[in-house]
């Protein structure tokens, strides 16, 4: 398995705009159309994968520790921006970087293909779920290539013809006289809106636009220890390219609805146990409920308020390491009794007098008072 900074040709303490500059360069010595060798294409997409996971902070840091595995485990897509193939060099820097004005490679093409845009869905999952992993269905709109016209925004049996006014390219000059003298502006065909085409039939399933909107059911696999906020990529169920190029993806962000009884702490889990001055003073064994079933554990004697108890391997999976988890911490509050039977109130009597030498006094409550008094 090839070492992605060794791809990009970079140390692996190199810069954000390091790896940027290294992307842009080895994407012009091994985009197919300039270079011809037999794994062109295959280094070019391998590419693609370094400058995308290594230009991500939380892919890239995930990477360092556990390579490859460790982001297919963590639910990142490796394959890939180019998996569902790629355009020219202009559309590709222009996606990842925005507009520069070419590169060098000459005029954008208005019929080259372009990849689709991506799209977000948010999933709401239970705290459970998020634990142990869930395989979800979801459903969502996405843009899909029109299936009467394939594509092209033309009824069947037509085809869209070149615009005559721009001749193809999509875009027109003009020149305007001033003092200073001639300035040419180049600007966005008005007669075919930039596309080159004009569609003398358009395709009445899609008004001419060569896509539909189309509801869409994917069941997609959300790791065990996926955290809130978390973002998941499906490869290539966003909106479909146009004139041909490879579809968007889909971006899942995962909501973890809150727990009633656990606290996350990263990979540990957090709860509280109420126990009684005496459970606290002589210790005890209590069964508690755990993520992972019902659990025993000892209260030493002598706990203090606040002091905690630990059940190993009691928390959430680490997201690339399934088998290894965090911790359950148990927190122990000592709680005052109230509503004593006459028993129990002497026996806190005699241990008040032998701690402290004074006598007990048995004081009534404010409202036993008032209430003597209207007797």
């Amino acid at each position: 398995m090839a070492d992605y900074y060794e791809i990009l040709g970079v140390s692996k303490d190199a810069s954000k705009d390091e790896i940027k500059s290294a992307f842009r360069k080895r994407a012009r010595e091994l985009h197919p159309d300039v270079n011809k060798a037999p794994d062109a294409e295959e280094k070019f997409k391998e590419l693609g994968k370094a400058y995308e996971t290594l230009s991500d902070d939380n892919k890239r840091a995930t990477y360092d520790r556990y390579g490859e595995d460790g982001l297919k485990n963590a639910g990142f897509d490796t394959g890939g921006p180019f998996a569902g193939g790629f355009g020219n060099l202009n559309d590709i820097f222009e996606s990842f970087f925005g507009n520069f004005g070419g590169f060098g490679f000459g005029m954008q093409d208005p019929n080259a293909p372009r990849r689709g845009d991506d799209l977000r869905y948010d999933a709401k999952i239970k705290f459970e779920d998020a634990v142990f992993g869930i395989e979800k269905e979801i459903k969502f709109h996405h843009l899909e290539v029109c299936p009467d016209c394939n594509g092209t925004g033309a009824q069947k049996g037509s085809q869209p013809k070149t615009c005559p006014q721009c001749n193809g390219t999509g875009q027109v000059q003009t020149v305007a006289r001033t003092p200073l003298g001639s300035f040419s502006q180049i600007s966005v065909c008005p007669h075919c809106h930039g596309s080159g085409q004009v569609i003398d039939k358009p395709c009445t399933t899609c008004s001419g636009q060569g896509h539909i909107n189309k509801e869409r059911t994917v069941s997609i696999k959300i790791p065990a220890g996926v955290d809130n906020m978390s973002k998941m990529r499906v490869s290539g169920e966003g909106d479909c390219g146009i004139n041909g190029g490879p579809n968007g993806d889909l971006f899942v962000v995962i909501y973890v609805e809150p727990s009633k009884y656990y606290k996350r702490d990263g990979i540990n889990v957090i709860t509280e146990l109420e126990i009684s001055p005496a459970q606290a003073v002589i210790g005890d064994k209590v069964t508690i409920k755990t993520l992972y079933g019902e659990h025993e554990i000892d209260i030493p004697a002598g706990t203090q308020f606040g002091d905690f108890v630990k059940i190993k391997a009691g928390g959430i999976p680490v997201i690339s390491r399934p088998t290894q988890k965090g911790n359950h911490i148990v927190i122990l509050k000592i709680k005052t009794p109230v509503n004593l039977s006459e028993p129990e109130r002497n026996l806190y009597k005699q241990l008040y007098e032998m701690q402290t030498g004074k006598e007990a006094k048995d004081k009534k409550s404010i409202m036993s008072k008032v209430k003597g008094a209207f007797k």
